[in-house]
């Protein structure tokens, strides 16, 4: 019988070690690589679509709907609330009603703060509170109403006038009052907005005072939390400011409002107590205001004849985020959902990222209402005359 020869074979371990590390050194690399290179792909297809200016649009979708002659709307939630003199109707973006309210009002205005809506009868007496599910509060009034607004659980801060004296009101939700304070145009001036923030715990007021020729506005702070309540009538501060008018006053948060005035727009931070933050000045009068939490936008008149009018929006630092002169006669301008700007004409609609591009321009053969975002980089819903259309652009 044969025997069989064995050998026994040495292997150099750090030479087997030394190829691992290199296999996986290069499926380390190839995977980067192709990591980078599918980011790059995105990045450029992002850039490319946030760049893209489209002209046309394909429906999706078309729903015929039913509107009385001088019916307005506002988005409520992801739906829409339209409005008349007889009252107001809720309804999805597929047109499926989702409340209803009647009504009889002369100059209905309607303000919404998350799950809440209400509408009011400017220079009447009569509000309407409602939530997602429906109406669910009413308030009469003794005095004509003049400026009313909504926190996110459905207190309602009301402004009245009568005989030179100014109200204002607070109410709960089911309509049942909780606090008053007034103020009398010969001592503190005349009111010109209020606002309430979003928790209902903090407000606002700007009061215009004229004398002698002069012109001086007061804003006053009011805390409705501990802080106020050490305080006499719950006052936590007072600016005052001469030589300007303040007609607009705007809460982005709890703790963050703008005063816009004629020619300065001073932004005020505070938990307990406002103080001056930021301030964005402008030579040019301001034509139109917009905002949503993040961002604050503005429409000057232009001298550019072929774009008549330049907007500027602004971040709550007052760091410009973009300027752009645009042409649209428009009847409306304000943040989508989704964060850009919709410039709105009765038949001529233009939309803007935060950019500054533009994104989207088109004219209509008949009236445009309302636009909304619906989802997706191209996808939005258009109110058109009668009709609600879920379109993607092209």
């Amino acid at each position: 019988m044969d025997k069989q020869a064995y050998r026994v074979v040495t292997s150099n371990v750090n030479e087997m070690n030394e190829k691992i590390h290199r296999h996986r050194r290069r499926i380390l690399i190839l995977t980067v690589l192709v990591v980078v290179f599918v980011l790059g792909i995105m990045a450029g297809a992002y850039v490319y679509l946030q760049t893209r200016n489209y002209t046309d649009y394909e429906i999706i979708e078309s729903v015929g709907r039913e509107d009385s002659e001088g019916t307005g709307f506002a988005v409520f939630n992801g739906n829409i609330i339209k409005y008349n003199q007889d009252g107001a109707t809720c309804i999805s973006a597929s047109n499926h009603m989702v409340w209803n309210q009647t009504y009889e009002m002369q100059s209905p205005m309607v303000d919404t703060c998350e799950g809440y809506a209400v509408v009011a009868d400017k220079k009447g007496e009569q509000i309407y509170i409602m939530d997602m599910q429906g109406p669910c509060g009413e308030i009469k009034t003794t005095m004509p109403i003049q400026r009313v607004q909504v926190a996110n659980q459905g207190t309602v801060a009301v402004l009245m006038e009568r005989n030179g004296t100014s109200y204002i009101h607070l109410y709960d939700k089911a309509g049942t009052f909780l606090a008053e304070g007034e103020h009398h145009t010969e001592n503190s001036g005349y009111p010109l907005d209020i606002a309430i923030s979003n928790d209902a715990k903090k407000m606002a007021v700007s009061l215009l005072d004229v004398k002698e020729g002069r012109v001086k506005t007061t804003i006053i702070f009011y805390n409705f939390d501990t802080p106020g309540q050490e305080e006499i009538d719950n006052i936590v501060g007072e600016f005052s400011y001469a030589d300007m008018v303040f007609p607009q006053l705007e809460f982005f948060s709890n703790n963050i409002m703008a005063a816009v005035g004629n020619g300065k727009i001073v932004i005020f931070e505070g938990v307990q107590r406002p103080e001056e933050k930021n301030e964005i000045s402008t030579e040019l009068e301001i034509r139109s205001v917009f905002y949503n939490q993040q961002y604050l936008g503005f429409v000057y008149e232009n001298e550019n004849e072929e774009a008549p009018y330049k907007m500027q929006v602004f971040d709550l630092a007052g760091k410009e985020i973009f300027s752009q002169d645009f042409q649209v006669q428009y009847e409306e301008i304000g943040f989508l959902e989704n964060g850009e700007v919709c410039v709105r004409g009765e038949t001529e609609c233009a939309i803007y990222t935060l950019r500054g591009w533009e994104k989207f321009h088109g004219n209509f053969d008949k009236g445009i209402q309302k636009v909304l975002s619906a989802g997706g980089i191209r996808n939005y819903i258009f109110l058109r005359m009668g009709e609600t259309q879920k379109v993607r652009l092209k």
